[in-house]
């Protein structure tokens, strides 16, 4: 909130409130107020160390079975975002677009709607999601007005401050489902048939290196987590993600997440770095949330190197594009490979792509399973062994 200058910044401990959208006790909390200096046009002018995250622990209960909205312990952070609760304990609701106090859309059921919902000012806005930062132990302010974190309940969310956003801060919440995501949940949505969801069972206990591409918002990371509940539990699994987002069940897995630089630009941790600790760590798999640097040539001489088994997801429109995605990332890395030496790599390493989209009926599907069979004439050559009717995955 803004008072006299300042934003106040209301860090809750051990003691009990009741929020104004919650209609039960929540865990009583203890007030403490912290204040930061403000420029004219609400940006902080200097920012104190982060706390550590010690909130992340916080999660909202899962949803009763067939109730379309949950019941949920609000962590302090949700005090802030009172505008948008209704749509962060609906279940039906996937995203929450933030554009600006006063803008508010969600995606229903794969459709956007607008919404009536607003933040008090933009100055609320701001304090939300630098609360949000602050509990995962990073910054947004003017010297960092970009924002990747997570809230506790584990959804997404990614935010810019202006003056990059010309229309105040801009916020996206990808909700993280509550409801264990399986194979057969998969097939009863009508998202994969049931020889295609036998067909990828297969693939992930033989230990093939698979590639989950898609377009923005098309369920990869969905699919990557169904994927990887498939693998066998006596399995040690090791995760690395920009902000943590995948939800793996078995007992022996370790997950890493990358850290952003500090306020004096140092300490930043990268994929490329987690990379190379977790190969020094005895991993029977690799996850990695998304490829989307040079950390892509790092992946590659893993997996060509004895790490079966390893998953991730990359943005591309099919499961060719997917492959000259992956030799643009490894390009990135600064290594100075020839394209045709990273072109074997990535045919060497990669077994098979999974494909998805987001239909035009806001449905979501695998839309085909593709086996890398190499190179041709130096070429990728390729096998469509599963493909939805009228989806082709490869040009």
């Amino acid at each position: 909130m803004l008072h006299d200058g300042k934003i106040i910044f209301v860090i809750l401990r051990e003691r009990t409130i009741k929020p104004p959208f919650a209609g039960s006790d929540t865990n009583e909390k203890e007030i403490n107020m912290t204040t930061m200096n403000v420029n004219p046009n609400g940006r902080e002018q200097g920012a104190s160390t982060p706390p550590p995250d010690a909130d992340n622990s916080k999660t909202l209960d899962s949803k009763e079975s067939g109730a379309p909205k949950s019941k949920a312990k609000p962590s302090y952070l949700y005090l802030f975002f009172a505008p948008v609760q209704e749509y962060l304990t609906d279940d039906d609701v996937s995203e929450i677009l933030i554009n600006g106090p006063r803008q508010i859309y969600i995606e229903r059921k794969g459709k956007l709607e607008p919404t009536k919902a607003a933040f008090l000012n933009e100055q609320s806005l701001e304090a939300a999601v630098m609360n949000v930062a602050r509990s995962v132990g990073r910054f947004f302010n003017a010297e960092n007005p970009q924002l990747d974190a997570r809230l506790p309940d584990g959804s997404r969310l990614h935010a810019v401050m202006p003056p990059l956003s010309r229309s105040g801060t801009i916020v996206a919440i990808r909700k993280f489902r509550r409801e264990k995501l399986t194979l057969e949940k998969l097939i009863e949505f009508g998202s994969i048939t049931p020889d295609g969801a036998k067909l990828l069972d297969t693939v992930v206990k033989s230990g093939k290196n698979i590639i989950v591409s898609g377009a923005t918002s098309s369920g990869k990371t969905s699919v990557l987590n169904v994927l990887s509940a498939l693998i066998p539990d006596n399995q040690r699994i090791l995760v690395l993600e920009d902000a943590s987002e995948l939800q793996l069940q078995q007992t022996h897995v370790a997950s890493f997440e990358t850290r952003k630089p500090d306020e004096h630009n140092k300490g930043e941790i990268t994929i490329r770095d987690l990379l190379r600790s977790v190969l020094r760590l005895r991993p029977d798999r690799i996850i990695v949330g998304e490829i989307r640097g040079g950390e892509a040539l790092d992946m590659l001489q893993a997996m060509n190197t004895g790490h079966e088994g390893c998953m991730s997801t990359i943005h591309a429109n099919s499961a060719r594009d997917s492959l000259s995605r992956l030799e643009t990332c490894s390009l990135l890395s600064g290594v100075e490979i020839p394209l045709a030496v990273i072109r074997e790599q990535v045919a060497s390493a990669i077994d098979v792509v999974v494909q998805t989209a987001r239909l035009t009926d806001g449905t979501r599907k695998i839309t085909g399973i593709t086996k890398v069979l190499g190179l041709e004439q130096g070429q990728y050559k390729l096998e469509d062994i599963y493909s939805l009717p009228g989806q082709p995955t490869h040009k």
